[in-house]
């Protein structure tokens, strides 16, 4: 095996040890948040990591501020169940510490005492620091977020986020620009 060779065999079985780096990163984020580990959330993230949501009701810039944030969340939250399921994850070609993915994921949870169940997806950045990946930036959006009894209906409604005690319009995929563009075609 040429030098070449050898060095393009590394690279990628590197990539292979990031990807499934990043595949625990994700699915232990789950964990955390149903355990309540505030020491392990707060180690998922970078120093300066961000995390928000589409609708702006999640907003924290920094590690202690995401914790801080999720600390809120906990207050009006009981038991929780968080599920990841299709994950896309695309490395940076100029920066092989930073790489990009799209999660879908579904909870079950009780909030205010109701419970209520979510399909959300994930906009994230991760960043190696010193050999391990962490979260930089977690950016969560919701298809729904509703009462069980109300779940069938809600498919015909774009107003499908209802975890706030009011109906608020879903942010995808009604939000999307690929679903914006296909639904106004008028060549359909």
């Amino acid at each position: 095996m040429s030098l070449l060779e050898e060095r393009a065999l590394e690279e990628r079985i590197q990539r292979l040890e990031d990807r499934d780096a990043i595949r625990e990163l994700i699915a232990q984020y789950g964990f955390s948040i149903d355990d309540r580990d505030i020491e392990g959330i707060a180690s998922l993230f970078t120093p300066d990591a961000c995390f928000r949501s589409v609708d702006g009701v999640m907003n924290a810039t920094g590690r202690d501020a995401v914790v801080q944030q999720f600390h809120g969340r906990f207050a009006v939250l009981g038991p929780s169940n968080h599920f990841t399921h299709d994950r896309v994850v695309r490395f940076d070609p100029a920066n092989a510490n930073f790489a990009y993915g799209t999660v879908s994921s579904h909870a079950e949870v009780v909030r205010n005492g109701t419970p209520m169940i979510t399909a959300l997806r994930y906009a994230d950045t991760y960043q190696k620091l010193e050999g391990r990946w962490y979260f930089k930036e977690r950016v969560v959006s919701f298809l729904y977020y509703l009462p069980p009894q109300d779940y069938a209906g809600a498919w015909n409604d774009r107003f499908r986020m209802r975890a706030y005690g009011d109906r608020r319009p879903a942010d995808f995929p009604e939000g999307l620009p690929n679903w914006e563009h296909y639904h106004s075609d008028t060549r359909k």
